[in-house]
């Protein structure tokens, strides 16, 4: 059975920073795209950061550009989101999420998802 377990999330202060972790199983994470989403109240989930496999095709949203950064870490089969001067608006559920992929191109919708993990960033 493939597995996303993520862990990292807490409560910190804005300006602080986090690192979120997806331990995958079941599934070879360099096969998939892979991508952080975000589910905050009141907003429908978003995606955060993508990954297709190395990191020149990472992708962010604009409003987490240059302070996130997502790492596929193949060797360790865990995704990574680091998190940067953090801010209030950045919190939420974050979840991680896989899909298939074929060479460059990412497939249909995301097949897998994990749990999630809570951020929480006070002003």
């Amino acid at each position: 059975a493939v597995q996303l377990g993520e862990s990292g999330g807490g409560s910190v202060e804005a300006g602080g920073s986090l690192r979120l972790s997806c331990v995958v199983s079941g599934l070879v994470i360099s096969d998939y795209c892979m991508a952080w989403r975000r589910q905050s109240p009141g907003k429908e989930r978003e995606e955060v950061a993508s990954i297709v496999h190395s990191d020149l095709t990472a992708k962010y949203t604009n409003s987490v550009k240059g302070r996130f950064a997502i790492i596929k870490a193949t060797a360790e089969n865990t995704l990574y989101l680091h998190m940067n001067s953090l801010k209030p608006e950045d919190s939420g559920m974050y979840y991680c999420a896989a899909r298939e992929r074929r060479r460059n191109y990412c497939l249909g919708q995301y097949e897998y998802w994990g749990q999630g993990t809570q951020v929480t960033v006070s002003s």
